[in-house]
């Protein structure tokens, strides 16, 4: 095959043809995380409250909120390896987002681990700092839903400051519900709608 040297207007369409496809790529992946960690954070809350609410007072079923790295952390991974075998590598973008999540998820275990020794108030800390990596994640893949919902998720992590006793988790998992389920689904939705015009 020949070299050539493209014309101003093909050097274009490239660049523009290849920013289309990293972000493209970048929100394929954006909506695994969201997804299972949206879901694991609201099976662990709505569980915690029922056992809080109808059972008793029980201290050690906080516990359970480490099942969430547990569980989350390498289906992330799975889906994060499996989605980048399919594209051949990660780019840019890409390990800027993990990076932005690798920040916010160690800055969020360790404010979960304090939360067993300290006064820490974790059901507001956790949905503020989860609202900016959805925020942040949202501006890196230009995915307009998860910048707005992600900003709404940080504005409704206030409310528990003023929000007390065990219903403070219906809060904590419709805060989830907002920021991560909902944009999640857009996701998914936008790749399969991408999938079908290809």
């Amino acid at each position: 095959m020949e070299d050539r040297n493209l014309t101003e207007k093909e050097s274009l369409e490239l660049i523009t043809r290849m920013i289309k496809e990293t972000q493209e790529n970048t929100v394929r992946y954006a909506a695994y995380p969201l997804l299972i960690w949206g879901y694991m954070t609201l099976a662990i809350s709505l569980t915690v409250w029922y056992v809080l609410s109808f059972v008793g007072d029980y201290y050690e079923i906080q516990f359970l909120w480490f099942l969430l790295p547990v569980v989350a952390f390498p289906l992330t991974l799975f889906y994060s390896r499996k989605d980048c075998s399919k594209r051949g590598t990660r780019n840019y973008i890409d390990r800027i987002t993990g990076q932005i999540w690798m920040v916010f998820g160690f800055v969020g275990f360790f404010l979960s681990v304090a939360s067993f020794v300290g006064r820490v108030d974790i059901y507001f800390l956790i949905p503020l700092l989860m609202g900016m990596g959805v925020t942040l994640s949202g501006c890196v893949s230009r995915f307009k839903p998860m910048v707005y919902l992600g900003m709404i998720g940080i504005a409704f992590s206030f409310l528990m400051l003023w929000i007390q006793g065990i219903d403070r988790l219906l809060v904590f998992t419709a805060i989830f519900i907002v920021m991560m389920v909902i944009p999640g689904h857009l996701l998914n939705h936008q790749m399969k709608k991408q999938c079908l015009k290809n």
